[in-house]
C-alpha cells in the first residue's frame, strides 16, 4: 500500500513528456528518487539508490496502471481520455 501511495503521489507531480527525468526531493532537499518518463508517457520510479520501485502507464482510455518492481499490477486509476 505504501508503494502504491508513493506512486500515486509521484504521478500527481509529474507530467507526460518526451524522455525526461525528474529528481524527487523531500522537504529538506534530500534526493529520494527519480521519475523517468519515456516518449510513450510511461513512467519509471526509482529510489535514491537507483533501484526500480515501479512503473505507471496510461492506456488509450485514460486508465493509469501501476506496476511494482516485478511488473505485477498493483493498482489502477480510471480517468478521462487526454
Amino acid at each position: 500500500m505504501k508503494a502504491l501511495t508513493f506512486g500515486l503521489a509521484l504521478v500527481a507531480i509529474t507530467s507526460a513528456a518526451s524522455a525526461q527525468q525528474q529528481t524527487l526531493r523531500d522537504s529538506s532537499g534530500r534526493t529520494i528518487g527519480t521519475v523517468t518518463t519515456d516518449s510513450q508517457g510511461s513512467m519509471t520510479y526509482r529510489d535514491a539508490s537507483g533501484r526500480t520501485m515501479g512503473t505507471a502507464s496510461v492506456n488509450g482510455h485514460g486508465t493509469t496502471t501501476f506496476r511494482d518492481a516485478f511488473g505485477r499490477t498493483s493498482g489502477s486509476v480510471s480517468g478521462g481520455k487526454r
